[in-house]
């Protein structure tokens, strides 16, 4: 049976609903999984560690348990939350990958964001950074995009994989500055990151919480902030419109989301645990640290963000033809 097909099933049973409609006014009392649907050690996974105890102090002190789910660019996390019972005590910690590029980048999209989940807040964001190995004789874009105008085809990116926001940053540069470069993808940033490092691969163009710390340290060389402004932990480098690329923009953003049909009562919970604890001081100077901005956005909010963000992610990966069989 189809995912949607399932989910559309399971909200129209009588029993369904009246469990979960009994479950919203005594929410919580057991424990609250987040599904991270990649490994651990990124920075998906670091923003739920890092609001779980908080969370669980504020929810009546039951646990809030972070399950790692990974696979096919998140679309294994994201169906397992789809399909859980619309109640509250499974929510996912979805990006930008996983709630506005996967029904555009596969051939057979397996899950609708729209209409197989209910938003719940939007935590944080942070733009990509195009960065290449120190030894590449490249230091800013126009002598990125001139080298590899000069040989095409040579030049290799890497990314966290297929349709990952990496990805079509890498994709996004080809078609702006009419550049060959070969596309590596890894299953996750880590691998990727380290192949860049190690001088395997020429460049990535990835999330700046994931590369500010190699880029300060001098291990890779900081090119532009795929962004409109630049970041204060790199003050020296250039945003994409001061780089002469302003259509080059690229990032992610990190929200949470719960099953289709989760009680509004249940949902405005999660959101004031969640939004409550990302105005942590601590937890926001942890996350600031990472070069994340922190949004803490009500239901509604975050519904027509992700929306706009769909949308504008079908364009780009029309235009870059970016297409994953399944």
């Amino acid at each position: 049976m189809k995912l949607t097909t399932f989910v559309v099933a399971a909200l129209l049973s009588p029993l369904t609903l009246a469990v979960s409609g009994a479950r919203a006014n005594g929410f919580p009392d057991k424990p609250i999984t987040i599904v991270v649907p990649f490994p651990a050690g990124s920075t998906s996974d670091s923003i739920p560690r890092l609001l779980g105890p908080l969370m669980s102090k504020a929810l009546n002190g039951v646990p809030v348990i972070i399950e790692n789910r990974g696979g096919a660019n998140g679309t294994i996390g994201a169906v397992r939350v789809a399909s859980a019972p619309p109640d509250g005590y499974t929510i996912l910690l979805g990006t930008t990958g996983v709630l506005a590029i996967n029904q555009w980048i596969y051939e057979k999209p397996v899950y609708n964001p729209a209409k197989d989940f209910t938003p719940i807040a939007n935590a944080a964001s942070t733009p990509n950074m195009i960065v290449v190995d120190p030894a590449l004789k490249a230091g800013n874009l126009k002598e990125l995009v001139a080298l590899a105008k000069a040989e095409p085809g040579k030049l290799t990116f890497a990314s966290a994989g297929n349709g990952s926001t990496s990805h079509l940053c890498g994709e996004t540069l080809k078609v702006l500055e009419g550049v060959d470069i070969t596309h590596i993808p890894y299953q996750g940033p880590a691998p990727a990151i380290q192949d860049v490092l190690g001088g395997r691969v020429n460049m990535i163009c990835d999330n700046f919480s994931n590369v500010v710390q190699q880029a300060q340290s001098g291990a890779l060389k900081p090119i532009v902030v795929t962004a409109p402004s630049r970041k204060k932990e790199l003050p020296n480098v250039p945003s994409s419109s001061e780089a002469g690329a302003p259509d080059l923009l690229a990032g992610i953003w990190y929200g949470f989301v719960a099953p289709a049909a989760t009680p509004k009562d249940v949902v405005e919970k999660l959101n004031k645990a969640i939004v409550d604890a990302l105005h942590d001081p601590t937890v926001k100077s942890r996350l600031e640290g990472l070069g994340l901005t922190v949004i803490a956005d009500k239901p509604e909010e975050f519904g027509a963000f992700i929306g706009k963000e769909s949308a504008r992610m079908e364009s780009i990966v029309t235009k870059a033809k970016a297409k994953i069989p399944n």
